[in-house]
């Protein structure tokens, strides 16, 4: 009100704007109904602070720090992305990758939950703002829902317009569930990145020991020089209390009886929350851990080159059976495929090289 027409500065405090409105509506009686509510609803003020609230936050917090994990995930793969190391399905040891497609593949998951929480939000920018009481917009102006849309979308920056179906935002509250619903994709991939990190942080002798993370502590409390992953683990977390969000935030969305949801309150704490969260989250993940690991070269290159699993790409020359054989002795001598191939096929250890290089086997094909 103070930027549209009132004559107040957008500079004066509280007081002083409180003491010029006193004195405009002297001897007069300010009424909380007719005067101040002024054909609102708690039943459209409140969804519309939602998802307002949600909007906000999303495009003002979580979104610049999930660019900023994408970011530092993309500057990794320039860093470390050339280094090939073992590969792993079921936790097994599988054909090699390189750290430039791992960062990648996660890269991309983070890239597409934004996608998916972007497209939602353009749900929850059409607001129940002018829709009163059930619905029908009685005693609002018929004006006042644009109006309400076009001096917020000014002063916050975000586009909002009115919902073209007031009853919809009002007795349902679908879009901050189908929202919800994105902030959980991005819980999902976050948790997989966290879960990656701690695993090829593991160790670091009896563990893969790939990557050393950032010490952020001394020790564990008992085990001196035990330093544990707690910036995934803090990750984990967090995506473990968004997915509760999401559970309760689905229940709470199907309370919506008739013309109006009653369980808007708990709706607000989970979604606010669950973004919070995972903008921190990504923000502690992107500085913390994505850009402060190394890479533990002498590890990774020792497991890949004893690495049975390389004989697959032998599998068109000498036949699957005959690989199977080569790869079984060379797991249970402990010693590198390449020795092992050598002494029973008739290829030379030179095209042996060739065929087993694994940064050419990160690219595929035959």
């Amino acid at each position: 009100v103070f930027q549209t027409g009132s004559g107040t500065s957008s500079n004066m405090n509280a007081n002083e704007v409180i003491a010029t409105l006193a004195s405009q509506f002297a001897g007069e009686t300010i009424h909380p109904n007719d005067d101040v509510n002024m054909g609102q609803s708690s039943n459209d003020v409140i969804p519309t602070a939602i998802a307002v609230s949600s909007a906000i936050n999303i495009i003002y917090e979580l979104f610049p720090k999930l660019d900023k994990l994408s970011q530092s995930l993309q500057s990794k793969q320039a860093e470390v992305g050339h280094i090939v190391k073992t590969g792993r399905t079921h936790l097994m040891d599988a054909m090699p990758v390189s750290f430039a497609q791992t960062l990648a593949a996660w890269q991309l998951q983070v890239d597409h939950a934004m996608t998916g929480i972007r497209q939602a939000l353009e749900r929850v920018c059409e607001l129940a703002q002018g829709g009163t009481a059930v619905g029908t917009g009685i005693n609002a102006d018929p004006a006042f829902a644009g109006e309400f849309c076009q001096h917020l979308s000014e002063n916050v920056g975000i586009r909002f317009s009115p919902s073209k179906n007031f009853f919809y935002n009002i007795g349902s509250q679908d879009v901050i569930v189908a929202l919800s619903g994105q902030l959980k994709v991005l819980a999902v991939a976050q948790m997989k990145i966290a879960n990656d990190l701690r695993w090829m942080n593991s160790g670091p002798l009896a563990g893969l020991g790939e990557i050393e993370l950032e010490a952020l502590q001394p020790g564990s409390s008992i085990m001196p020089g035990k330093v544990n992953p707690v910036i995934p683990e803090a990750a984990a977390m967090v995506s473990a209390q968004v997915i509760g969000n999401d559970a309760t935030i689905t229940v709470a969305g199907q309370a919506g009886n008739f013309e109006l949801n009653v369980m808007l309150p708990v709706i607000a704490l989970n979604i606010l929350q669950s973004i919070e969260l995972l903008a921190n989250s990504s923000e502690a993940l992107a500085d913390k851990a994505i850009a402060s690991f190394k890479v533990n070269q002498s590890n990774v290159d020792k497991a890949l080159a004893k690495n049975p699993i390389l004989v697959t790409a032998l599998n068109p020359v000498i036949g699957y059976s005959k690989a199977a054989k080569i790869a079984k002795l060379a797991y249970q001598e402990g010693r590198p495929i390449i020795d092992v191939a050598a002494e029973h096929t008739d290829i030379s250890r030179e095209e042996l090289s060739e065929l087993l290089n694994p940064a050419k086997l990160t690219q595929g094909g035959l």
